[in-house]
């Protein structure tokens, strides 16, 4: 049997081991995809750490970011894809399509919905096997470098955008200059709203401009709230940090009925103040990332706009490096694996 090169995690908080592995074979409405490029995402530690319990069976090839060719197609796949299309795969691993979720049409929230590296094998291979309605189609114009951190960091920001109460011309502010951040900016800043980054320190206050903000809040200097306030307030925030405190921060300089989005998952609590929400009607809303459809119109916009991640790229057998780099925060932002493929 053929094999391939893959790169897995044998047990919670286990090493990442390269591996060779039987090449995998598609099921009944799957496709196999060879791996071109894995983007690195903070959700990986999701698999690596175990931390969904019995969902994530070990051992388990991380990776949901994926990007590659369509090399085989499974029995019951229906004829829009073939073998040479060049699609993605993002969080979205597939619906069940049965659940009421599903039948509502809200396929990202399925009762039963599937993660690429988490639930099954994912994209720090040579090739991932993936049910037919995970894949999103990749244009010609993206290089599979930039398409893969828009597969979950991009699809999470533009669509977390484009569901909330948004419109052009309003005032968005984006928590965090970072993996989500930098392409949050920079999508608020193309459907035309007033961008506000907020991050600690002035590091990033220059970089944030050249993507597109017309504001900077140095959350370390002064409150982001009060700072936000004196603005005007702001009609949406958009939460990407990991900073409980940072996120509800901001909900005191929200604008009448205006709303936080979190997009990424804070690793302290969110304390708010009632009387914050009460009196002025805002509100907190969370948002996932979103389906394959989803995935496809986030890359619709970056090819039509320019907006583009800043990305890192490393072979597929330095995942444990890229890795580490993505959880010290030392990538500038996106770190992508690729095969040479």
């Amino acid at each position: 049997m053929a094999t391939m090169r893959a790169v897995q995690v044998s047990r919670a908080g286990g090493p990442f081991e390269l591996v060779e592995r039987d090449l995998p074979e598609p099921g009944d409405g799957e496709v196999r995809v060879r791996v071109q490029a894995c983007g690195v995402c903070h959700s990986d530690m999701f698999a690596k750490e175990g931390l969904m319990g019995e969902a994530t069976p070990f051992p388990i090839i991380p990776g949901h970011e994926v990007v590659g060719l369509i090399d085989e197609v499974g029995p019951g796949v229906s004829g829009s894809w073939s073998p040479g299309d060049r699609v993605g795969v993002g969080w979205f691993g597939g619906a069940c399509h049965h659940c009421e979720r599903c039948r509502r049409g809200d396929f990202i929230t399925c009762r039963n919905g599937r993660i690429p590296g988490i639930t099954f094998d994912g994209g720090y291979a040579e090739a991932v096997v993936v049910p037919a309605d995970a894949l999103a189609r990749v244009p010609d114009e993206l290089s599979v470098e930039d398409a893969a951190p828009l597969l979950c960091a991009g699809v999470a920001a533009f669509h977390g955008l484009r569901s909330s109460p948004v419109r052009p011309g309003d005032r968005v502010a984006v928590v965090g200059v970072g993996g989500l951040g930098h392409l949050a900016i920079q999508f608020a800043a193309k459907m035309g709203c007033e961008v506000v980054a907020i991050s600690r320190g002035l590091q990033k206050a220059e970089l944030a401009r050249q993507l597109g903000a017309h504001h900077y809040i140095d959350s370390q200097a002064r409150d982001a709230g009060e700072a936000l306030a004196e603005l005007g307030g702001a009609n949406i925030v958009v939460a990407t940090t990991t900073s409980g405190p940072a996120v509800a921060s901001t909900v005191a300089g929200l604008a009448p009925r205006g709303q936080v989005v979190v997009l990424g998952a804070a690793e302290t609590p969110i304390e708010l103040n009632a009387l914050n929400l009460i009196a002025p009607a805002t509100s907190v809303a969370g948002h996932p990332s979103g389906s394959s459809q989803d995935s496809e119109d986030t890359m619709r916009f970056c090819r039509i706009t320019g907006v583009r991640p800043m990305v890192e790229t490393m072979p597929l057998e330095k995942a444990a490096e890229a890795y580490d780099r993505m959880m010290s925060n030392d990538a500038s932002f996106r770190m992508v694996l690729t095969t040479g493929q």
